[in-house]
């Protein structure tokens, strides 16, 4: 048997917010894999180390997190208006499974970063030294995202000052605005509330009747009270991520919500999209001490939120989902918003495992319709290795 020599792609791997992810322009892909399909999904899992049975993916660049297992591809734009047409592939550690359905917010970050150092932006369009604006197509959803990247030397500044909980060290900050937050998804149309109504109340069985706000804004969220699922709001990872019991729980409320919204048609297709819709819990401030050891305040935030990401809580906060809460904050009446105190709101300060974070969110109620324009909030990103990634050929008999 003949023993094939890997395949070479050029990549770079990068950290934006608080993920980690391998980002590709989409013309270096074998040609196989430039287009939507089994050949892309194969050299992805193969070249992230999925599936992996022991759940660690030692043989690929997967970390054996939700936070790490995560692919980005980038082209130049197609859409008027826009720099990049950007693709986020959420994959699963223990299954062959490429999700397709949402987005990374803090991915997001890295994208115009990645755009400008690639090449895929004009020079004429990057200062000398000053903030280069990238308007990002992310094609998934459909849906703008506007990044301001800081340039120093006509080069992308990474290292700086700006500290964000839940990464270590402080580097350059990224600001991304989220134009029209509220996601288009298959099912949910554009509908901010897809069921109506800012609460609901969702039967959920073997739990109970929850009141629930679901809302699709950055990404497809169902928002839950702590004290009604039994948490304090206060929990960090080891709290849930041990307690196969609880993980279920939240498991089977996701595929009810997702049921509810429209996301899914019947319930047994929850298996198929584990990066939508998310959950997460809400309650009002409190004392805790984050994962990193530093102590939060009750009078530091606003609210406590934590959050589920492929099956498993965030150690800190999705980008997305943070979205979705400065959203729903802005929103009279939501399960964040009365967890923050109710009342009109533009920003929140939240606090979540690793610390706090800040999001900000323009809202207003046309003829009783409530929408908001764009969503804020500040990460950082830099760049970790770039070169090659090597796959073992064949991953696919479309691939070699």
């Amino acid at each position: 048997m003949a023993h094939l020599p890997q395949i070479k792609i050029p990549a770079t791997y990068m950290r934006g917010g608080t993920s980690k992810g391998v980002f590709f322009r989409l013309q270096d892909l074998p040609e196989a894999a430039r287009v939507p399909g089994a050949a892309r999904d194969a050299l992805l899992l193969r070249l992230i180390g999925s599936p992996d049975p022991y759940g660690k993916q030692i043989d690929g660049m997967g970390g054996a997190t939700s936070s790490t297992s995560k692919a980005v591809i980038i082209s130049k734009s197609s859409k008027p208006g826009h720099d990049v047409d950007y693709l986020f592939g959420q994959i699963s550690i223990d299954q062959a499974f490429v999700d397709w359905s949402g987005n990374c917010g803090n991915l997001s970050a890295a994208v115009g970063p990645f755009a400008i150092s690639a090449g895929l932006i004009d020079a004429s369009r990057v200062p000398q030294n000053g903030v280069a604006t990238v308007r990002i197509w992310q094609a998934t959803i459909g849906k703008t995202i506007v990044a301001h990247v800081p340039i120093t030397d006509g080069a992308v500044q990474e290292t700086g000052d700006f500290e964000l909980d839940g990464v270590t060290f402080p580097a350059a900050e990224v600001q991304l605005e989220f134009m029209d937050p509220a996601a288009e998804e298959d099912g949910a149309g554009s509908a901010m509330f897809p069921t109506g109504n800012r609460v609901d109340d969702l039967d959920v069985p073997g739990v109970g009747l929850l009141k629930a706000t679901m809302i699709n804004a950055g990404i497809p969220t169902i928002f839950v009270n702590a004290e009604a699922i039994g948490y304090a709001g206060t929990e960090l990872q080891d709290a849930i991520n041990g307690d196969a019991e609880a993980l279920k729980k939240f498991e089977t409320i996701r595929a009810y919500g997702a049921l509810r919204m429209g996301l899914i048609k019947d319930l047994s297709e929850i298996a198929t999209r584990q990066h939508t819709p998310k959950i997460a819990f809400v309650a009002r401030p409190a004392d805790y001490v984050a994962s990193s050891g530093k102590r939060v305040a009750a009078a530091d935030v606003d609210l406590l939120v934590r959050a589920m990401s492929m099956g498993k809580l965030h150690h800190a906060m999705m980008g997305t989902a943070a979205v979705a809460i400065g959203t729903a904050a802005a929103i009279p009446g939501t399960l964040v918003n009365l967890a923050a105190g109710g009342g009109e709101r533009n920003a929140v300060r939240f606090g979540h495992p690793s610390g706090t974070l800040r999001v900000g969110a323009e809202a207003s109620q046309v003829n009783g319709e409530w929408t908001v324009t764009k969503a804020i909030m500040s990460r950082s990103a830099r760049v970790l290795m770039e070169g090659w990634v090597r796959v073992p050929a064949p991953v696919d008999d479309t691939i070699g």
